[in-house]
Order: C-alpha cells, then sequence, then structure tokens
C-alpha cells in the first residue's frame, strides 16, 4: 500500500512525519520525501495492507494537508530507483532532484535541509516555511 501526495510547506511536511511517528500500527515499509521550488513530494510505502477504516483514516488525514500526486516521468523514475536501494546521491544527480529523506522518516533530516537551504539563501521561501 502506497500514498503519494504533494504538500505546499516543510511544515506540513513535518506534520506527516510527525503522524507517522505517533501510529505505530501503520507498518511503515519507507518514506521518501523530495523538495521542489514549489513543494514537498511526500511518498510513504507501507509493508502490507491496513484495515479500510485505518487506510481511509489516513487519507484523510493527508488530504487535509496536501493533494494526491501524480509525479511526472522523472520524479517517477527517482522514486522507483530509491525503492531498488540505489544511493540517493546517484538518484539525485540522474534525475535532478532533491531528496531530503528516504528510509525511516526523520523530522531531523527535513529540518536540517531546511535550515541549510534558508541560510544559502539568506530568506525563508513560503514552500520552507
Amino acid at each position: 500500500m502506497e500514498y503519494l501526495y504533494y504538500l505546499a510547506n516543510a511544515s506540513l511536511t513535518l506534520r506527516a512525519v510527525q503522524h507517522l511517528h505517533a501510529r505505530p500500527q501503520l507498518p511503515v515499509s519507507f518514506v521518501t520525501v523530495i523538495h521542489q521550488i514549489d513543494g514537498w513530494v511526500v511518498r510513504i510505502k507501507l509493508k502490507g495492507q491496513v484495515p479500510a477504516q485505518q487506510d481511509g483514516d489516513f487519507r484523510a488525514f493527508l488530504n487535509e494537508l496536501g493533494i494526491s500526486y501524480e509525479p511526472p516521468m522523472r520524479v517517477q523514475m527517482a522514486l522507483w530507483s530509491l525503492e531498488a536501494g540505489q544511493c540517493p546521491v546517484d538518484v539525485m544527480r540522474r534525475y535532478q532532484v532533491a531528496i531530503v529523506s528516504h528510509g525511516s522518516p526523520e523530522r531531523e533530516e527535513i529540518e536540517a535541509f531546511r535550515q541549510q537551504f534558508v541560510r544559502g539563501l539568506g530568506y525563508c521561501p513560503e514552500t520552507l516555511a
């Protein structure tokens, strides 16, 4: 079972990660977070099926944060490559995407990316708020 969503900013992305940490009953296989100029792509892959009620509740939560996402081919290839076990740095170079996190969902990786990006720019764009 998989969820692929587009979120507007870092705060919403962090809320999704916190939600996963607060619900250990969700059998998360991995989470991939990609930053794009105008938002964030979050892919959550579960180890198996969950009950329909739990799936519906989780989808409702994600729909409050963002929108279901159909990635362009370049992003889809990057997601497939990561799932196949390729190194995130190689995938970033090959497909020109900013992979912030892949694997266990870690708030710290997202925060560190946000801080470094803002420091480099000298201001905080809306997507990093």
